[in-house]
């Protein structure tokens, strides 16, 4: 049975452009597949792991073939789990407010988490990383209440897509869909771009359901 984990960078709760965003898409997606078993990963809940001294000495123990010991040992037990929370699902949803041009932090502490050898990916000297997750794909929810792709670079730059897009292509998962909230959100025009994007989540959750 097919499962959708929706994880979740906003710590916004109902003032959150993409998180509002998520309901539009999963709401759609229960109603296109009422079996589909939908999990909610708020990323600032408190249960993801730190990634720091211990976790980076286990992944380089890893890396060398040996097998990490004592506090390292426990912080690599603590992101095998991560993982495999991850692992368990065949289908994502990724909400994502752009910050700082960039993911949120916590974000980026989830991919560090979860990014390990014989996890997310393989290395070869000679051919490189591969990755290691296969048959799954994504939807991501991009929001920013300056930046647009249309407007100049007083208004930011994107770091965040290509980012996100680029883990994705490296774990593993090619077949990735968008959808975009980018408003200018000190002129006018905001609710009709935001009714265009909830129709463009109520279109792809169609699509990623089937």
């Amino acid at each position: 049975m097919s499962k959708l984990l929706h994880i979740s960078a906003s710590p916004r709760g109902p003032r959150s452009e993409s998180l509002a965003l998520a309901a539009t898409f999963l709401g759609t997606v229960r109603e296109t597949d009422p079996d589909l078993t939908i999990e909610e990963y708020d990323l600032w809940d408190g249960t993801l792991p730190a990634f720091g001294p211990d976790a980076a000495a286990a992944k380089m123990a890893v890396f060398a073939g040996e097998q990490p010991q004592g506090a390292a040992a426990e912080a690599w037990a603590a992101a095998i789990a991560t993982f495999r929370r991850f692992d368990a699902a065949d289908r994502y949803l990724f909400s994502v407010p752009m910050w700082n041009a960039g993911v949120p932090y916590i974000l980026k502490q989830f991919i560090d988490v979860v990014s390990q050898p014989g996890l997310v990916f393989g290395f070869d000297a000679t051919e490189g990383y591969t990755g290691l997750l296969r048959d799954k794909r994504a939807a991501v929810i991009y929001t920013s209440a300056v930046y647009g792709p249309a407007r100049g670079p007083a208004f930011g730059a994107d770091f965040q897509a290509p980012y996100l897009e680029e883990w994705l292509r490296w774990s593993g998962i090619s077949d990735v869909r968008t959808i975009q909230f980018r408003p200018n959100l000190a002129t006018a025009g905001a609710e009709a771009a935001r009714r265009q994007a909830h129709d463009r989540a109520r279109d792809e959750a169609k699509r990623f359901a089937a």
